[in-house]
């Protein structure tokens, strides 16, 4: 079977793998040189199936209200004219109440386990470096946050995931350089299990384990829509350096993020995505004894802190506002301020590189899998900030879907059906 998949991120990386496992014939586009190179990566890096939880949460909407005007936010609206951005808000606000939440997060959670079994798996049969640590902390500023933290902590007590509440002096044991933080947590969760990793550095190996097994990568190469013919996708026309082509396929996968949307819309094929920007600072760590072991997260300001090898990565910020990839000054504070607050002595902040990346997210958190409603067209989409996270389960999913195999987790709540009902 003949295939193509759209978009070189880790979720079109991981889908080209799987195809090929399943014998497929596969061609990546991406209109950039090389994989890895938008969406997938300056993240945060954290694979946390324990932590992934949906943006719509109860108490977030008076979050933003309080952090609106504040100079260290995690959350930075800006409104526009655009009416797709209020229609997402609208449905997003549907979704902060208690029972939305539950539903959503463990369907995040089903897709985010599976996924990190399934790169485990990958990972003992093709073992390379990506900056792999094990453990995830999360540090809460204040008893207002603690209390905002009760639904996610219910559900992980239901689900019977390991974490652990710990006291700030235990924070310190499990991270011995917070003893020269500049503020003390009032509180700590500890996930074992969970752990973290360069998203770009993996997409970019489990690159060459396809070339190795003979899948086709054309980069610098730009989509202009889709070859439609008989209510079916036959293939893909496509811009490269030989000119305007149409490419032949029995299967088209649709990885392309935030840009998935415009493609699809003239096909009656209607996703409520919505660019939601996230931010990162990368820095080369300083001082080994002061700096972090493994990944945190500050849970107030919603900013995660990696360790990659010598490097760390701070990352955060949800902006909702245009879809241009514009630097905020407001944003790039915040994550310094996390930094100078909990490891002020780890690295330098004058070499931090700066990162600014649209996370496609959906109002209910839950990523878009599987049929699209059009023949021979498939959905991998969606997955907002936990695209790496769920990267290697959904590849899989959607492999097994479109070579007509039963995939191994329920999809209920994980395809487009549900914005259809």
């Amino acid at each position: 079977m003949k295939t193509i998949v759209l978009g070189g991120g880790v979720i079109g990386v991981a889908s080209a793998f799987y195809l090929c496992q399943q014998g497929c014939e596969v061609t990546v586009i991406e209109r950039e040189p090389d994989v890895a190179l938008s969406t997938s990566f300056g993240n945060a890096g954290v694979i946390a199936p324990g932590y992934v939880t949906p943006w719509a949460a109860p108490g977030m909407p008076a979050k933003i209200l309080k952090y609106l005007f504040k100079p260290a936010s995690p959350l930075i609206f800006r409104p526009t004219f655009n009416p797709a951005q209020w229609r997402w808000i609208a449905r997003w606000l549907r979704e902060c109440d208690l029972d939305h939440f539950r539903v959503n997060k463990q369907r995040m959670q089903r897709i985010a386990y599976y996924s990190r079994d399934c790169l485990h798996e990958f990972r003992g049969r093709h073992p390379f470096d990506y900056g792999r640590s094990q453990g995830y902390l999360q540090l809460f500023r204040s008893d207002y946050d603690v209390e905002l933290a009760q639904p996610a902590l219910t559900v992980l007590r239901d689900a019977g995931i390991a974490h652990r509440e710990v006291t700030p002096a235990q924070c310190v044991e499990i991270e011995p350089g917070l003893r020269w933080a500049r503020e003390t947590p009032v509180a700590g969760l500890y996930l074992p299990d969970d752990e973290a990793g360069d998203c770009a550095r993996f997409t970019r190996e489990l690159r060459a384990v396809c070339e190795r097994n003979g899948v086709r990568f054309c980069f610098d190469t730009t989509i202009t829509g889709l070859d439609v013919r008989g209510a079916a996708v036959h293939g893909v026309h496509v811009d490269s350096e030989r000119g305007a082509e149409t490419w032949l396929a029995d299967a088209v996968v649709v990885a392309l993020g935030v840009d998935s949307a415009a493609l699809l819309a003239p096909l009656g094929v209607k996703v409520p995505l919505y660019p939601v920007k996230g931010y990162s600072a990368t820095l080369p760590v300083t001082d080994e004894e002061k700096a972090p072991r493994a990944a945190l997260m500050d849970e107030s300001l919603k900013t995660a802190i990696t360790r990659f090898g010598n490097n760390l990565r701070i990352a955060g910020t949800a902006e909702l506002g245009n879809g241009q990839t514009t630097l905020r000054e407001q944003a790039l504070q915040t994550l310094m301020k996390v930094l100078r607050d909990w490891f002020p002595h780890a690295a330098n902040p004058t070499s931090a590189h700066f990162w600014v990346g649209r996370r496609p997210m959906t109002p209910d958190g839950a990523p878009l899998l599987g049929p699209s409603g059009v023949d021979n067209l498939w959905l991998n989409l969606g997955h907002g900030s936990t695209g790496w996270a769920m990267s290697m389960g959904s590849g899989r999913v959607v492999a097994d879907l479109i070579t007509q195999r039963d995939p191994e987790i329920d999809l209920d709540g994980l395809t487009l059906a549900r914005y259809r009902k």
